[in-house]
Protein backbone atom coordinates (compact mmCIF):
# COMPACT_ATOMS: atom_id res chain seq x y z
CA UNK A 1 0.00 0.00 0.00
CA UNK A 2 2.70 2.34 0.93
CA UNK A 3 4.45 1.47 -2.24
CA UNK A 4 1.79 2.59 -4.23
CA UNK A 5 0.90 5.33 -2.58
CA UNK A 6 4.39 6.61 -3.04
CA UNK A 7 4.30 5.92 -6.69
CA UNK A 8 1.51 7.62 -7.04
CA UNK A 9 3.24 10.80 -5.70
CA UNK A 10 6.05 10.20 -7.21
CA UNK A 11 4.03 9.82 -10.74
CA UNK A 12 2.32 12.83 -9.80
CA UNK A 13 5.41 14.88 -9.07
CA UNK A 14 6.77 14.10 -12.46
CA UNK A 15 3.70 15.05 -13.95
CA UNK A 16 3.56 18.19 -12.41
CA UNK A 17 7.54 18.70 -13.54
CA UNK A 18 6.73 18.05 -17.11
CA UNK A 19 3.71 20.82 -17.42
CA UNK A 20 5.94 23.64 -15.54
CA UNK A 21 6.94 26.43 -17.78
CA UNK A 22 10.42 26.21 -15.85
CA UNK A 23 13.08 24.40 -18.18
CA UNK A 24 16.08 24.64 -16.12
CA UNK A 25 15.15 23.83 -12.56
CA UNK A 26 18.61 24.45 -11.96
CA UNK A 27 17.91 28.30 -11.89
CA UNK A 28 14.72 28.33 -9.79
CA UNK A 29 16.56 30.08 -6.94
CA UNK A 30 14.07 32.38 -6.50
CA UNK A 31 11.25 33.87 -8.40
CA UNK A 32 11.90 33.91 -12.28
CA UNK A 33 10.78 35.66 -15.11
CA UNK A 34 10.59 34.74 -18.75
CA UNK A 35 12.64 37.43 -21.44
CA UNK A 36 9.36 38.50 -23.94
CA UNK A 37 12.02 40.37 -26.08
CA UNK A 38 13.72 38.63 -28.81
CA UNK A 39 17.81 39.17 -30.01
CA UNK A 40 18.41 39.92 -33.33
CA UNK A 41 21.86 40.57 -34.87
CA UNK A 42 22.75 43.22 -37.32
CA UNK A 43 25.70 43.33 -39.45
CA UNK A 44 27.00 47.36 -39.78
CA UNK A 45 25.86 48.69 -43.90
CA UNK A 46 28.31 51.37 -43.78
CA UNK A 47 31.74 53.55 -42.42
CA UNK A 48 30.32 56.89 -41.92
CA UNK A 49 33.90 58.23 -40.68
CA UNK A 50 37.46 57.50 -39.52
CA UNK A 51 39.39 59.76 -37.18
CA UNK A 52 42.62 58.72 -39.74
CA UNK A 53 42.80 57.00 -42.88
CA UNK A 54 45.99 55.81 -42.13
CA UNK A 55 45.56 54.79 -38.71
CA UNK A 56 42.39 52.92 -39.25
CA UNK A 57 43.48 49.55 -41.32
CA UNK A 58 40.48 47.70 -43.71
CA UNK A 59 37.60 49.00 -41.29
CA UNK A 60 35.36 47.54 -44.68
CA UNK A 61 36.11 43.86 -42.83
CA UNK A 62 32.95 44.78 -40.18
CA UNK A 63 30.83 45.31 -42.93
CA UNK A 64 30.99 41.32 -43.41
CA UNK A 65 28.40 39.15 -40.97
CA UNK A 66 29.73 37.70 -38.00
CA UNK A 67 29.37 35.21 -35.88
CA UNK A 68 30.39 36.22 -32.25
CA UNK A 69 32.98 33.22 -31.92
CA UNK A 70 36.62 34.66 -31.81
CA UNK A 71 39.11 32.23 -33.58
CA UNK A 72 42.90 30.93 -32.13
CA UNK A 73 44.34 31.52 -35.11
CA UNK A 74 45.52 34.94 -36.69
CA UNK A 75 42.98 36.36 -38.78
CA UNK A 76 42.38 39.02 -41.72
CA UNK A 77 41.14 41.96 -39.24
CA UNK A 78 39.79 45.72 -39.02
CA UNK A 79 42.97 47.26 -36.90
CA UNK A 80 42.69 50.53 -34.82
CA UNK A 81 45.88 51.82 -34.16
CA UNK A 82 47.14 54.57 -31.64
CA UNK A 83 50.55 56.23 -32.24
CA UNK A 84 51.59 58.19 -29.07
CA UNK A 85 48.49 60.26 -27.43
CA UNK A 86 46.55 60.24 -30.39
CA UNK A 87 42.91 58.27 -30.18
CA UNK A 88 42.09 56.90 -33.61
CA UNK A 89 38.65 55.51 -33.61
CA UNK A 90 35.62 55.21 -36.33
CA UNK A 91 32.10 55.28 -36.68
CA UNK A 92 29.89 52.67 -38.02
CA UNK A 93 26.38 53.11 -39.39
CA UNK A 94 23.45 49.80 -38.95
CA UNK A 95 21.16 51.69 -41.43
CA UNK A 96 18.39 51.69 -39.18
CA UNK A 97 17.87 52.70 -35.61
CA UNK A 98 17.03 49.70 -32.99
CA UNK A 99 17.07 48.99 -29.35
CA UNK A 100 19.91 47.29 -27.80
CA UNK A 101 23.49 47.41 -28.11
CA UNK A 102 26.44 45.61 -30.01
CA UNK A 103 28.86 42.49 -29.48
CA UNK A 104 32.31 43.68 -30.42
CA UNK A 105 34.64 40.98 -31.03
CA UNK A 106 38.61 40.92 -31.29
CA UNK A 107 41.20 39.03 -32.89
CA UNK A 108 44.06 36.84 -31.31
CA UNK A 109 46.03 39.11 -32.47
CA UNK A 110 45.67 41.57 -29.50
CA UNK A 111 46.86 38.95 -26.95
CA UNK A 112 46.18 41.68 -23.89
CA UNK A 113 42.71 44.03 -23.19
CA UNK A 114 42.38 47.28 -24.53
CA UNK A 115 40.10 50.04 -23.26
CA UNK A 116 37.92 51.54 -25.68
CA UNK A 117 35.41 54.40 -25.58
CA UNK A 118 31.88 53.73 -27.26
CA UNK A 119 29.29 56.19 -28.13
CA UNK A 120 26.00 55.49 -29.41
CA UNK A 121 24.02 57.61 -31.75
CA UNK A 122 20.51 58.28 -32.95
CA UNK A 123 21.87 60.71 -35.27
CA UNK A 124 25.96 60.90 -36.35
CA UNK A 125 26.41 64.34 -34.75
CA UNK A 126 25.47 62.68 -31.63
CA UNK A 127 28.05 59.81 -31.66
CA UNK A 128 30.82 62.75 -32.18
CA UNK A 129 29.62 64.56 -28.68
CA UNK A 130 32.98 64.92 -26.56
CA UNK A 131 31.15 65.90 -23.87
CA UNK A 132 28.23 64.32 -21.85
CA UNK A 133 26.16 67.82 -20.21
CA UNK A 134 23.57 67.95 -18.40
CA UNK A 135 20.97 67.11 -20.88
CA UNK A 136 19.25 70.65 -19.91
CA UNK A 137 21.25 73.18 -20.44
CA UNK A 138 22.09 72.01 -24.15
CA UNK A 139 25.42 72.16 -23.02
CA UNK A 140 27.61 70.50 -26.13
CA UNK A 141 24.54 69.91 -27.59
CA UNK A 142 22.63 68.50 -24.79
CA UNK A 143 24.29 64.68 -25.06
CA UNK A 144 23.15 63.18 -22.45
CA UNK A 145 23.38 59.79 -20.34
CA UNK A 146 20.06 60.17 -18.96
CA UNK A 147 17.57 56.89 -19.27
CA UNK A 148 20.11 54.81 -21.65
CA UNK A 149 24.12 55.00 -21.53
CA UNK A 150 25.53 56.49 -24.84
CA UNK A 151 28.67 57.22 -23.81
CA UNK A 152 31.08 55.43 -21.70
CA UNK A 153 34.53 53.30 -21.74
CA UNK A 154 34.63 49.40 -21.27
CA UNK A 155 37.89 46.91 -21.74
CA UNK A 156 37.74 44.29 -23.81
CA UNK A 157 39.29 40.69 -23.73
CA UNK A 158 41.96 40.10 -25.91
CA UNK A 159 40.61 37.54 -28.09
CA UNK A 160 36.96 36.58 -26.87
CA UNK A 161 33.26 39.01 -27.19
CA UNK A 162 31.83 41.62 -25.07
CA UNK A 163 28.18 42.68 -25.21
CA UNK A 164 27.58 46.09 -24.40
CA UNK A 165 24.68 48.91 -24.19
CA UNK A 166 21.36 49.39 -23.48
CA UNK A 167 19.72 52.35 -25.79
CA UNK A 168 18.65 53.54 -28.52
CA UNK A 169 20.74 54.27 -31.41
CA UNK A 170 21.68 53.73 -35.19
CA UNK A 171 25.63 54.41 -35.31
CA UNK A 172 27.68 53.96 -33.10
CA UNK A 173 31.66 55.03 -32.51
CA UNK A 174 34.10 53.13 -31.04
CA UNK A 175 37.77 54.61 -30.46
CA UNK A 176 40.92 53.22 -28.82
CA UNK A 177 41.75 54.68 -25.80
CA UNK A 178 45.72 53.32 -24.62
CA UNK A 179 49.01 55.13 -25.63
CA UNK A 180 51.00 53.24 -28.11
CA UNK A 181 48.49 50.51 -28.64
CA UNK A 182 46.65 49.11 -31.38
CA UNK A 183 42.96 46.92 -31.57
CA UNK A 184 42.57 44.22 -33.77
CA UNK A 185 38.69 43.71 -34.27
CA UNK A 186 37.29 40.64 -35.64
CA UNK A 187 33.56 41.76 -36.23
CA UNK A 188 31.13 44.24 -34.43
CA UNK A 189 27.38 43.27 -34.45
CA UNK A 190 24.40 45.43 -33.57
CA UNK A 191 22.30 43.32 -31.01
CA UNK A 192 18.78 44.26 -31.88
CA UNK A 193 16.17 43.65 -28.88
CA UNK A 194 12.66 43.38 -29.45
CA UNK A 195 9.01 41.42 -29.33
CA UNK A 196 9.55 39.02 -31.84
CA UNK A 197 5.56 39.61 -33.46
CA UNK A 198 4.26 39.85 -36.96
CA UNK A 199 2.92 43.02 -38.53
CA UNK A 200 -0.81 42.06 -38.77
CA UNK A 201 -1.98 45.60 -39.93
CA UNK A 202 -0.55 46.93 -42.97
CA UNK A 203 -1.05 49.72 -45.61
CA UNK A 204 0.25 49.67 -49.34
CA UNK A 205 -0.55 52.73 -52.13
CA UNK A 206 0.58 54.31 -55.12
CA UNK A 207 2.14 56.83 -53.20
CA UNK A 208 5.60 55.38 -51.78
CA UNK A 209 5.67 57.91 -49.78
CA UNK A 210 2.41 57.20 -47.34
CA UNK A 211 4.12 53.60 -47.68
CA UNK A 212 6.88 54.76 -46.05
CA UNK A 213 5.31 57.23 -43.40
CA UNK A 214 3.00 54.23 -42.28
CA UNK A 215 5.94 51.72 -41.70
CA UNK A 216 7.92 53.80 -40.13
CA UNK A 217 5.52 54.67 -37.57
CA UNK A 218 4.20 50.79 -36.72
CA UNK A 219 8.20 50.49 -36.73
CA UNK A 220 9.16 53.21 -33.94
CA UNK A 221 6.05 51.64 -31.74
CA UNK A 222 7.87 48.33 -32.55
CA UNK A 223 10.95 49.44 -31.02
CA UNK A 224 9.21 50.85 -27.85
CA UNK A 225 6.94 48.13 -27.31
CA UNK A 226 10.15 46.45 -24.53
CA UNK A 227 9.46 45.81 -20.95
CA UNK A 228 6.43 48.02 -21.03
CA UNK A 229 5.57 50.49 -23.34
CA UNK A 230 7.90 53.26 -23.67
CA UNK A 231 8.01 56.53 -24.50
CA UNK A 232 11.43 56.93 -26.42
CA UNK A 233 14.34 54.04 -26.22
CA UNK A 234 17.04 56.30 -25.55
CA UNK A 235 14.67 58.85 -23.84
CA UNK A 236 12.41 58.80 -22.56
CA UNK A 237 12.42 55.05 -20.94
CA UNK A 238 9.16 55.37 -19.15
CA UNK A 239 5.54 54.51 -18.80
CA UNK A 240 3.62 58.06 -19.98
CA UNK A 241 0.32 57.52 -19.85
CA UNK A 242 -1.06 60.51 -22.18
CA UNK A 243 2.10 60.10 -24.87
CA UNK A 244 0.87 56.41 -24.70
CA UNK A 245 -2.51 56.74 -26.20
CA UNK A 246 -1.08 57.24 -29.98
CA UNK A 247 1.05 54.45 -29.50
CA UNK A 248 -2.09 52.02 -28.16
CA UNK A 249 -3.07 53.24 -31.34
CA UNK A 250 -0.51 52.33 -33.62
CA UNK A 251 -0.80 49.21 -31.61
CA UNK A 252 -4.23 47.62 -32.50
CA UNK A 253 -4.16 48.55 -36.38
CA UNK A 254 -0.61 46.92 -36.53
CA UNK A 255 -0.08 44.34 -34.32
CA UNK A 256 -3.49 43.90 -32.67
CA UNK A 257 -3.96 42.64 -28.68
CA UNK A 258 0.08 42.81 -26.96
CA UNK A 259 0.31 42.18 -23.63
CA UNK A 260 2.51 45.50 -23.35
CA UNK A 261 -0.73 47.55 -23.42
CA UNK A 262 -2.34 46.56 -19.91
CA UNK A 263 1.08 45.64 -18.13
CA UNK A 264 1.82 49.41 -18.64
CA UNK A 265 -1.85 51.12 -18.03
CA UNK A 266 -1.83 48.36 -15.42
CA UNK A 267 2.06 50.18 -14.25
CA UNK A 268 1.09 53.81 -14.20
CA UNK A 269 -2.42 53.27 -12.16
CA UNK A 270 -0.71 50.95 -9.55
CA UNK A 271 1.62 53.32 -9.22
CA UNK A 272 -0.72 56.91 -8.82
CA UNK A 273 -2.88 56.37 -5.80
CA UNK A 274 -5.85 58.96 -5.97
CA UNK A 275 -6.01 61.59 -5.69
CA UNK A 276 -2.51 61.94 -7.52
CA UNK A 277 -2.68 62.78 -11.10
CA UNK A 278 -0.95 60.25 -13.13
CA UNK A 279 3.00 61.50 -14.22
CA UNK A 280 1.93 64.40 -12.01
CA UNK A 281 -0.05 65.60 -15.30
CA UNK A 282 -4.27 66.06 -15.01
CA UNK A 283 -4.30 65.34 -18.34
CA UNK A 284 -2.63 62.08 -18.41
CA UNK A 285 -5.10 60.59 -15.90
CA UNK A 286 -7.89 61.61 -18.30
CA UNK A 287 -5.66 60.41 -21.39
CA UNK A 288 -5.47 56.81 -19.17
CA UNK A 289 -9.78 56.67 -19.06
CA UNK A 290 -9.94 57.79 -22.94
CA UNK A 291 -7.40 54.71 -23.34
CA UNK A 292 -9.12 52.49 -21.31
CA UNK A 293 -12.24 52.89 -23.53
CA UNK A 294 -10.21 52.39 -26.47
CA UNK A 295 -8.30 49.67 -25.90
CA UNK A 296 -11.51 47.75 -25.12
CA UNK A 297 -13.30 48.99 -28.60
CA UNK A 298 -10.61 47.43 -30.47
CA UNK A 299 -9.96 43.87 -28.61
CA UNK A 300 -13.49 43.53 -26.00
CA UNK A 301 -11.83 42.18 -23.53
CA UNK A 302 -14.68 42.77 -20.72
CA UNK A 303 -12.48 40.63 -17.75
CA UNK A 304 -9.81 43.22 -17.84
CA UNK A 305 -11.92 46.26 -17.70
CA UNK A 306 -13.93 45.55 -15.32
CA UNK A 307 -10.59 44.94 -13.21
CA UNK A 308 -10.03 48.89 -13.66
CA UNK A 309 -13.65 49.81 -12.05
CA UNK A 310 -12.21 49.87 -8.66
CA UNK A 311 -9.88 52.88 -9.59
CA UNK A 312 -11.77 53.66 -13.05
CA UNK A 313 -14.91 54.87 -11.15
CA UNK A 314 -13.40 56.65 -8.28
CA UNK A 315 -11.04 58.83 -10.93
CA UNK A 316 -13.99 59.78 -12.45
CA UNK A 317 -15.91 60.92 -9.10
CA UNK A 318 -12.42 63.14 -8.55
CA UNK A 319 -12.66 64.85 -12.28
CA UNK A 320 -16.52 65.95 -10.93
CA UNK A 321 -14.79 67.91 -8.26
CA UNK A 322 -12.94 69.48 -10.64
CA UNK A 323 -15.39 71.87 -12.53
CA UNK A 324 -17.25 74.91 -11.31
CA UNK A 325 -20.90 76.18 -11.71
CA UNK A 326 -20.71 77.38 -14.95
CA UNK A 327 -18.72 74.16 -16.32
CA UNK A 328 -15.63 75.29 -16.46
CA UNK A 329 -12.54 72.64 -15.62
CA UNK A 330 -10.75 73.84 -12.51
CA UNK A 331 -7.90 71.37 -12.87
CA UNK A 332 -5.64 73.35 -10.33
CA UNK A 333 -3.41 72.79 -7.27
CA UNK A 334 -1.05 69.92 -7.59
CA UNK A 335 0.19 68.81 -10.84
CA UNK A 336 0.51 70.39 -14.02
CA UNK A 337 -1.34 71.63 -16.45
CA UNK A 338 -0.73 70.17 -19.83
CA UNK A 339 -1.41 69.28 -23.02
CA UNK A 340 2.18 69.38 -25.00
CA UNK A 341 5.79 71.35 -24.77
CA UNK A 342 4.56 73.59 -27.71
CA UNK A 343 1.82 74.44 -26.65
CA UNK A 344 2.87 74.85 -22.95
CA UNK A 345 3.16 78.50 -22.84
CA UNK A 346 -0.45 78.99 -24.20
CA UNK A 347 -2.43 79.21 -21.34
CA UNK A 348 -5.44 80.08 -22.68
CA UNK A 349 -5.24 77.26 -25.03
CA UNK A 350 -4.42 75.01 -22.40
CA UNK A 351 -7.34 75.52 -20.48
CA UNK A 352 -9.19 74.68 -23.78
CA UNK A 353 -7.77 71.72 -24.29
CA UNK A 354 -8.22 70.86 -20.71
CA UNK A 355 -11.97 71.79 -21.30
CA UNK A 356 -12.41 69.59 -24.18
CA UNK A 357 -10.33 66.81 -22.59
CA UNK A 358 -12.28 66.61 -19.77
CA UNK A 359 -15.57 66.28 -22.17
CA UNK A 360 -14.19 63.32 -23.94
CA UNK A 361 -13.40 61.72 -20.72
CA UNK A 362 -16.69 62.37 -19.28
CA UNK A 363 -18.19 60.96 -22.73
CA UNK A 364 -16.21 57.66 -23.35
CA UNK A 365 -16.03 57.81 -18.97
CA UNK A 366 -20.15 57.30 -19.17
CA UNK A 367 -19.84 54.70 -21.75
CA UNK A 368 -17.43 52.33 -19.53
CA UNK A 369 -19.68 52.99 -16.72
CA UNK A 370 -22.62 51.67 -18.54
CA UNK A 371 -20.62 48.60 -19.72
CA UNK A 372 -19.73 48.57 -16.09
CA UNK A 373 -23.44 48.61 -14.78
CA UNK A 374 -22.70 51.82 -13.27
CA UNK A 375 -26.13 53.13 -14.55
CA UNK A 376 -26.54 56.04 -12.08
CA UNK A 377 -22.43 56.85 -12.49
CA UNK A 378 -23.29 56.95 -16.11
CA UNK A 379 -25.99 59.40 -15.73
CA UNK A 380 -24.26 61.92 -13.80
CA UNK A 381 -21.34 61.91 -16.20
CA UNK A 382 -23.52 62.87 -19.14
CA UNK A 383 -25.25 65.68 -17.18
CA UNK A 384 -21.49 66.72 -16.51
CA UNK A 385 -20.51 66.98 -19.87
CA UNK A 386 -23.80 68.40 -21.72
CA UNK A 387 -23.19 70.99 -18.91
CA UNK A 388 -19.31 71.64 -19.79
CA UNK A 389 -20.28 71.43 -23.57
CA UNK A 390 -22.23 74.42 -23.15
CA UNK A 391 -18.86 76.66 -22.90
CA UNK A 392 -16.90 77.21 -25.87
CA UNK A 393 -12.93 78.14 -24.64
CA UNK A 394 -11.28 80.23 -27.42
CA UNK A 395 -8.02 78.20 -28.19
CA UNK A 396 -6.08 80.73 -28.40
CA UNK A 397 -4.84 79.90 -32.25
CA UNK A 398 -3.76 76.85 -30.33
CA UNK A 399 -4.09 73.93 -33.06
CA UNK A 400 -3.98 71.31 -30.05
CA UNK A 401 -7.14 73.19 -28.37
CA UNK A 402 -8.79 73.25 -31.64
CA UNK A 403 -8.37 69.60 -32.20
CA UNK A 404 -9.73 68.71 -28.67
CA UNK A 405 -12.62 70.62 -29.02
CA UNK A 406 -13.60 69.31 -32.58
CA UNK A 407 -12.99 65.67 -31.78
CA UNK A 408 -15.29 66.82 -27.92
CA UNK A 409 -17.89 68.52 -30.25
CA UNK A 410 -17.57 71.71 -28.55
CA UNK A 411 -16.55 73.46 -31.60
CA UNK A 412 -17.90 73.21 -35.45
CA UNK A 413 -15.14 70.83 -36.95
CA UNK A 414 -15.18 73.05 -39.82
CA UNK A 415 -14.79 75.75 -38.11
CA UNK A 416 -11.85 74.61 -35.85
CA UNK A 417 -9.87 73.51 -38.74
CA UNK A 418 -10.53 76.74 -41.13
CA UNK A 419 -9.88 78.95 -38.59
CA UNK A 420 -7.18 76.85 -36.63
CA UNK A 421 -6.15 73.74 -37.88
CA UNK A 422 -5.50 74.36 -41.54
CA UNK A 423 -3.98 77.65 -41.19
CA UNK A 424 -0.51 77.48 -42.86
CA UNK A 425 -0.34 74.09 -43.86
CA UNK A 426 1.69 71.59 -41.62
CA UNK A 427 3.53 74.81 -39.41
CA UNK A 428 2.89 74.49 -35.53
CA UNK A 429 1.83 70.73 -35.90
CA UNK A 430 4.16 68.69 -33.34
CA UNK A 431 4.54 65.17 -33.27
CA UNK A 432 2.01 64.32 -30.34
CA UNK A 433 -0.64 66.16 -31.23
CA UNK A 434 0.20 65.77 -34.64
CA UNK A 435 -2.65 63.03 -34.99
CA UNK A 436 -5.52 64.93 -33.04
CA UNK A 437 -4.92 67.45 -35.86
CA UNK A 438 -5.02 64.82 -38.09
CA UNK A 439 -8.01 63.49 -36.39
CA UNK A 440 -9.89 66.85 -36.58
CA UNK A 441 -9.22 67.42 -40.16
CA UNK A 442 -11.19 64.18 -41.06
CA UNK A 443 -13.80 65.44 -38.63
CA UNK A 444 -14.29 68.18 -41.06
CA UNK A 445 -13.60 66.17 -43.94
CA UNK A 446 -10.93 67.45 -44.75
CA UNK A 447 -9.22 64.04 -46.01
CA UNK A 448 -6.79 65.70 -48.83
CA UNK A 449 -5.70 68.76 -46.70
CA UNK A 450 -4.64 66.01 -43.66
CA UNK A 451 -2.84 63.75 -46.52
CA UNK A 452 -0.54 66.45 -48.08
CA UNK A 453 0.35 67.26 -44.11
CA UNK A 454 1.40 63.77 -43.53
CA UNK A 455 3.60 64.45 -46.28
CA UNK A 456 4.85 67.17 -45.52
CA UNK A 457 5.42 67.22 -41.82
CA UNK A 458 5.83 63.75 -41.19
CA UNK A 459 8.12 63.20 -44.92
CA UNK A 460 10.20 65.93 -43.50
CA UNK A 461 11.46 63.81 -41.21
CA UNK A 462 12.12 61.27 -43.39
CA UNK A 463 14.09 63.44 -45.73
CA UNK A 464 16.01 64.08 -43.02
CA UNK A 465 17.39 60.46 -42.90
CA UNK A 466 14.56 59.49 -40.27
CA UNK A 467 14.39 55.49 -39.91
CA UNK A 468 11.98 56.47 -36.92
CA UNK A 469 9.61 59.40 -36.08
CA UNK A 470 10.96 61.87 -33.91
CA UNK A 471 9.84 63.48 -30.24
CA UNK A 472 9.88 67.01 -31.93
CA UNK A 473 10.03 68.26 -35.53
CA UNK A 474 9.97 72.00 -36.48
CA UNK A 475 9.50 72.46 -40.11
CA UNK A 476 10.72 76.51 -39.60
CA UNK A 477 14.16 74.79 -38.14
CA UNK A 478 14.65 72.08 -40.25
CA UNK A 479 14.65 74.71 -43.57
CA UNK A 480 18.67 74.88 -43.64
CA UNK A 481 19.20 71.44 -41.88
CA UNK A 482 21.41 68.82 -42.86
CA UNK A 483 20.45 64.67 -42.80
CA UNK A 484 21.35 63.22 -39.97
CA UNK A 485 23.04 59.96 -41.01
CA UNK A 486 26.53 62.19 -42.28
CA UNK A 487 28.69 64.79 -40.67
CA UNK A 488 27.58 68.15 -40.85
CA UNK A 489 28.79 70.13 -44.02
CA UNK A 490 29.95 73.53 -43.19
CA UNK A 491 26.61 76.06 -43.80
CA UNK A 492 24.41 73.63 -42.69
CA UNK A 493 21.76 73.13 -39.94
CA UNK A 494 22.87 70.42 -37.52
CA UNK A 495 19.51 69.90 -36.91
CA UNK A 496 20.10 67.10 -34.08
CA UNK A 497 22.32 69.44 -32.01
CA UNK A 498 21.53 72.34 -32.22
CA UNK A 499 17.84 72.98 -32.50
CA UNK A 500 14.84 72.02 -29.77
CA UNK A 501 13.37 73.85 -27.09
CA UNK A 502 11.58 72.86 -23.56
CA UNK A 503 12.60 69.16 -22.85
CA UNK A 504 13.87 68.98 -26.68
CA UNK A 505 17.07 70.33 -26.23
CA UNK A 506 19.95 69.44 -28.85
CA UNK A 507 20.93 65.43 -28.41
CA UNK A 508 18.71 65.30 -25.49
CA UNK A 509 16.13 64.88 -28.02
CA UNK A 510 15.03 61.22 -28.73
CA UNK A 511 14.68 60.26 -32.39
CA UNK A 512 12.14 57.18 -31.35
CA UNK A 513 9.50 58.83 -30.24
CA UNK A 514 5.83 56.45 -30.39
CA UNK A 515 3.66 59.04 -29.95
CA UNK A 516 4.74 60.56 -33.56
CA UNK A 517 3.35 57.71 -34.76
CA UNK A 518 0.10 58.90 -35.59
CA UNK A 519 -0.35 58.79 -39.52
CA UNK A 520 -0.01 54.93 -39.15
CA UNK A 521 -3.10 54.27 -37.46
CA UNK A 522 -4.79 57.63 -39.50
CA UNK A 523 -3.98 56.02 -42.79
CA UNK A 524 -5.68 52.41 -41.69
CA UNK A 525 -9.09 54.12 -40.44
CA UNK A 526 -9.76 57.11 -43.23
CA UNK A 527 -7.61 55.92 -46.30
CA UNK A 528 -7.95 52.91 -45.92
CA UNK A 529 -11.52 53.49 -44.33
CA UNK A 530 -11.83 51.01 -41.46
CA UNK A 531 -13.61 52.35 -38.58
CA UNK A 532 -14.04 50.08 -35.69
CA UNK A 533 -18.17 50.11 -34.25
CA UNK A 534 -18.19 47.88 -31.66
CA UNK A 535 -16.45 46.50 -28.73
CA UNK A 536 -13.91 43.80 -30.25
CA UNK A 537 -14.18 44.54 -34.06
CA UNK A 538 -17.51 42.98 -34.63
CA UNK A 539 -18.74 45.66 -36.41
CA UNK A 540 -16.38 47.39 -38.56
CA UNK A 541 -17.50 50.13 -41.28
CA UNK A 542 -15.23 50.70 -44.74
CA UNK A 543 -14.99 54.12 -45.70
CA UNK A 544 -12.63 54.65 -47.82
CA UNK A 545 -11.55 58.42 -48.26
CA UNK A 546 -8.59 58.22 -51.36
CA UNK A 547 -7.87 61.94 -51.97
CA UNK A 548 -5.63 62.14 -54.60
CA UNK A 549 -3.97 58.16 -54.50
CA UNK A 550 -5.21 55.84 -57.00
CA UNK A 551 -5.44 53.19 -55.18
CA UNK A 552 -4.89 51.88 -51.65
CA UNK A 553 -4.87 48.24 -50.18
CA UNK A 554 -3.90 46.93 -46.55
CA UNK A 555 -4.77 44.72 -43.59
CA UNK A 556 -6.36 45.51 -40.08
CA UNK A 557 -6.19 42.99 -36.74
CA UNK A 558 -9.25 41.79 -35.27
CA UNK A 559 -9.77 39.29 -32.49
CA UNK A 560 -11.68 37.55 -34.78
CA UNK A 561 -8.80 37.54 -37.61
CA UNK A 562 -7.26 39.44 -40.11
CA UNK A 563 -9.67 42.10 -42.28
CA UNK A 564 -8.20 42.95 -46.18
CA UNK A 565 -8.96 45.91 -47.90
CA UNK A 566 -8.88 46.99 -51.38
CA UNK A 567 -10.05 50.03 -52.84
CA UNK A 568 -9.09 51.04 -56.85
CA UNK A 569 -10.36 54.30 -58.02
CA UNK A 570 -12.32 53.25 -61.27
CA UNK A 571 -13.67 56.88 -62.52
CA UNK A 572 -14.86 60.10 -61.12
CA UNK A 573 -15.84 59.46 -57.43
CA UNK A 574 -16.41 55.62 -58.26
CA UNK A 575 -14.46 52.95 -56.25
CA UNK A 576 -13.94 49.46 -56.74
CA UNK A 577 -13.97 47.59 -53.19
CA UNK A 578 -12.62 44.36 -52.60
CA UNK A 579 -12.80 42.76 -48.86
CA UNK A 580 -11.76 39.94 -46.83
CA UNK A 581 -13.35 39.39 -43.58
CA UNK A 582 -14.03 37.07 -40.68
CA UNK A 583 -17.87 35.41 -40.69
CA UNK A 584 -17.58 36.92 -37.26
CA UNK A 585 -17.45 40.10 -38.66
CA UNK A 586 -20.56 42.70 -39.53
CA UNK A 587 -19.23 44.68 -42.21
CA UNK A 588 -21.34 48.45 -43.00
CA UNK A 589 -20.33 49.61 -45.95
Amino acid sequence: MKLRLLAAFLLSSLTAFAQSPMIYPQLALGKTERDPLSRIYLTPKRIVWKSNDSLVLKPELLLEQGNSQAYFELRNVCKIINKGNSRTGLVLDFGKEFHGGIQITTSQSNRVTRKVRVRFGESVSETMSDVIGDGTTGKEGGATNHHAMRDFEVTLPGYGTLQVGNSGFRFVRIDLLERDAFLALKEIRGVATLRDIPYLGSFKSNDTLLNRIWETGAYTVHLNMQDYLWDGIKRDRMVWAGDMHPEIMTISNVFGYNEVVPKSLDFVRDHTPLPNWMNGISAYSMWWVIMQHDWYQYHGKLDYLREQKAYLIPLLDLFLTKVDQQGHEKLDGPGMRFLDWPSSENKPGVHAGLQALMVMTFEKGARLADILGEKEKAETYRTMLTKMKSYLPDPNGSKQAASLLSLANVMPAVKANQDVIAVGGATNFSTFYGYYMLEAQAKASDYQTAINNIRQYWGGMLKLGATTFWEDFDMNEAKNAAPIDNIVPSGKTDYHRNTGAYCYIGLRRSLCHGWASGPTPWLTKYVLGIEVLEPGCKKIRIEPHLGDLEWVEGTFPTPAGVVYVKHIKTGANKIRTTIRAPKEIKIIK
